[in-house]
């Protein structure tokens, strides 16, 4: 579960730094390169709940060995692609294995590990991979981009996922299918419909001239149109993606809210890096991923940290540190930028970061799944997935898409872009803020 979890998440940020030399080979601009990366996180989120209930109906390995076999699939076809929309085709795609395969695994491991802390301990492994696999996409596409090139990002997971399927096809055991029930397809579709028109809405706008000078506004409207038949769709469905009482459960609630907004200032936070040290300092594919080996080296540290302070600090306290991490770290990228500084005076920004994130992202997952039965696991970290990626999407589209807008030019764009990071976090502290105390991580928990 952990090695899938690994190269589902090192494709959300492998791109990023190999997307110069794509677009030089399909003879693509970097305004049209954009949705290589956020076409792939909008899908698979959009999709994460719908694939969290077929895992319930359909049974977890089932479904975990059908997502998995469509996310390798699509890896080859990326890595294979002969025309740029076959590459666009080929990360959605992804999205969609990923969106399939990961709620059932993160279900798998709710299930094998009780309330505890023997859970708090497989959910810190399980979001330590995940972070890990974030920042080494980074590494990895600057390293193998330089010495391979581009196809070989994409390429080189296909053996591990083969590996994957073997070990799961081997050591899961079966489950009967529940009852046959709809799904509710409708309501999967306008859930990524409404984020992908945003984009296209934030990204064109100041783009879209002429003719097109319609599309933004059009997108807007879309995007808001998609969000309100969502939420009429769901609360019609007989079999709604996610159950009206789910929302009854407040501190789960509560926790998804904040991990859409804590994530959204660390996916800028990313992007924002990259821009520094490729655009600012000049560095190359290589300098530019071996520099954020220092955020992947503290977000190991803070993977064996953070779960024994669960216990003794609880979700919340830690959840608030992981906030306040964030915040200073995006004030240092302030201060870097303004400074023009060389690319590793961000060193100390990605340490705060890596403390963000593992602070953070561990508390907010055991809080959201607290409380979890066999009936519900998959829709809850459905739920969670969903706001993590669909946050993050989201966040980079809106901070870094106004940020670096061209109605902006004569403002320095990681300061616009940074500046709306932590006003998204200041909201997200007072939602922490708010999850009461019983959800929380306490010594009598953990025993």
């Amino acid at each position: 579960m952990a090695m899938l979890q690994f190269f589902i998440a090192v494709d959300v940020t492998v791109v990023n730094i190999a997307l110069p030399t794509i677009g030089g080979d399909f003879g693509v601009d970097g305004h049209t390169l954009v949705w290589v990366v956020v076409g792939y996180t909008i899908t698979g989120g959009g999709l994460l709940m719908l694939g969290g209930r077929l895992g319930d109906v359909l049974g977890r390995r089932r479904v975990l060995l059908l997502g998995t076999t469509l996310f390798g699939a699509a890896s080859l076809l990326a890595g294979l692609a002969p025309t740029f929309a076959v590459l666009v085709t080929a990360r959605l795609l992804q999205g969609a294995g990923e969106a399939i395969a990961l709620p059932a695994a993160m279900a798998v491991i709710v299930l094998m590990f009780p309330e505890g802390p023997r859970r708090s301990r497989a959910l810190g492994v399980w979001a330590a991979v995940a972070s890990c696999g974030l920042v080494l996409g980074f590494v990895v596409s600057g390293i193998i981009t330089e010495l391979l090139g581009w196809r070989w990002i994409f390429l080189v997971s296909v053996p591990f996922i083969l590996v994957v399927l073997a070990a799961a096809a081997i050591l899961l055991p079966s489950e009967r299918p529940a009852e046959p029930t709809p799904l509710d397809l409708s309501g999967s579709l306008l859930l990524v419909a409404a984020p992908l028109l945003f984009t296209l809405g934030i990204v064109e706008a100041g783009q879209a001239v002429g003719k097109l000078a319609w599309l933004p506004s059009a997108a807007l409207a879309g995007a808001v149109a998609a969000g309100a038949l969502f939420v009429r769709a769901e609360r019609r469905s007989r079999n709604p993606l996610v159950p009206l009482r789910f929302f009854r459960h407040r501190p789960r609630v509560l926790a998804n809210f904040a991990t859409a907004l804590l994530s959204a200032a660390l996916s800028t936070s990313f992007l924002l890096f990259t821009y520094y040290l490729q655009d600012r300092s000049g560095a190359g594919p290589l300098q530019a991923g071996l520099t954020m080996l220092p955020l992947a080296v503290s977000l190991i540290v803070a993977s064996v940290l953070v779960p024994r302070l669960l216990g003794r600090w609880g979700a919340r306290a830690c959840v608030l540190a992981g906030i306040g991490f964030t915040v200073l770290a995006m004030a240092a990228i302030v201060l870097i930028s303004s400074l023009g500084a060389t690319g590793w005076a961000m060193v100390p920004a990605m340490v705060l970061i890596a403390a963000g994130m593992g602070f953070g992202v561990v508390g907010l997952q055991y809080v959201a799944v607290t409380g979890v039965t066999e009936e519900d696991a998959g829709i809850a970290s459905g739920v969670q997935r969903a706001a993590d990626q669909l946050g993050g999407s989201t966040g980079v589209t809106l901070y870094v898409g106004v940020g670096f807008a061209p109605a902006l030019d004569g403002t320095d764009p990681f300061l616009a872009s940074s500046f709306l990071a932590i006003v998204g976090l200041a909201a997200a502290g007072c939602v922490a803020w708010r999850i009461s105390p019983p959800a929380a991580v306490t010594e009598e928990t953990l025993g």
